[in-house]
């Protein structure tokens, strides 16, 4: 195969997809000659991308041409489609296309239809915040990865701290790596809180000061994820996602349903063991009040997307999100 395409929302995880690509297909006393990356504010960038391509790689090895951030799938003039069809069967063995986006295909489009006939897509997803048993599983790969020797409590810890960043992710587990060079023992949670700065507060902790109502917790929290830089929507998508996650685990027991399993697989929760856990967080919670948060959360989501002042909007509706888990 010799076009690539991935996509996803993990730039990290893209970045270094790309990596692999270019030392396996690039010499590199002639990467200067055979790589070739276009931006996409390039004009005609498809085009020449398509131009290029088609030119045998000078020297040894052998040619990446890399179309950055591309919206080929999500719209295509005739122009371009036209040469996609006439170049994409006949791209030399040794020429390597490569297509990025942060945007899913749109399966609808031409254009998308005839890469899927020439080229292997890979997605390249960001973990749901919510889902603590995926962030947990990336840590402890990426750790192994990287040579770095966790306990169990503090592959938590750092799951924690960093979420879904996987960039974040591993440039923690490199300071970790350091720290512990020359040593046999795993690093415990002491070691994690000295080091791994981004320990403070995150959306899923937000959660759950919502949850019991504790206005002024969770106004300072939001304060200190709003500082540490993460997306305003990212906050709300988690928030969403955990009440999604307290309701049908209510509903599901409310009903008389008393199997982990069966509650887990409606939730969408990979390890049922987290049921019972779920089970004491939403002791204190009504149905209605999980309902009634529900509207919340999408008019906040709503409101951001269409530019309203971040701050004041989040801010507004967790105190609102907050009464309603008090029962005010």
């Amino acid at each position: 195969m010799v076009v690539y395409f991935y996509w996803g929302e993990d730039d990290f995880a893209i970045e270094k997809a790309v990596a692999l690509v270019r030392d396996r297909v690039l010499d590199p006393l002639w990467t200067s000659f055979n790589y070739t990356v276009l931006p996409p504010d390039l004009p005609d960038a498809p085009i020449q991308a398509l131009n290029q391509v088609m030119t045998p790689p000078f020297g040894a090895g052998g040619r990446l041409v890399w179309l950055a951030n591309t919206t080929l799938c999500q719209q295509c003039s005739d122009n371009v489609l036209s040469e996609l069809v006439r170049t994409l069967p006949v791209i030399p063995e040794n020429s390597f296309l490569l297509l990025t986006s942060s945007h899913k295909p749109d399966e609808r489009l031409k254009s998308t239809k005839i890469l899927k006939k020439f080229a292997q897509f890979q997605e390249f997803p960001l973990i749901p915040p919510w889902k603590t048993e995926l962030l947990v599983q990336s840590v402890t790969q990426a750790a192994q990865t990287l040579g770095v020797k966790l306990t169990p409590k503090s592959v938590e810890m750092l799951a924690e701290s960093v979420g879904n960043d996987t960039r974040l992710l591993h440039n923690e587990l490199e300071k970790l790596r350091l720290y512990a060079q020359g040593s046999n023992q795993a690093l415990d949670t002491d070691a994690v809180a000295q080091l791994v700065q981004n320990t403070t507060q995150n959306s899923l902790q937000l959660a759950a000061a919502i949850r019991t109502g504790d206005t002024a917790r969770a106004s300072a929290i939001l304060t200190d994820i709003i500082n540490a830089c993460e997306p305003p929507l990212r906050i709300v998508a988690t928030l969403i996602g955990q009440f999604r996650t307290w309701l049908w685990v209510k509903l599901m027991i409310e009903n008389g349903e008393r199997n982990s399993q069966v509650i887990a697989k409606a939730a969408e929760i990979g390890n049922p063991n987290r049921i019972y856990y779920l089970q004491k967080e939403i002791q204190s919670v009504s149905v209605q009040q999980l309902i009634a948060s529900l509207p919340i959360l999408l008019d906040l989501e709503v409101s951001l997307k269409q530019g309203a002042s971040e701050m004041s909007a989040l801010q507004t509706k967790v105190i609102e999100l907050c009464q309603v888990c008090r029962g005010t």
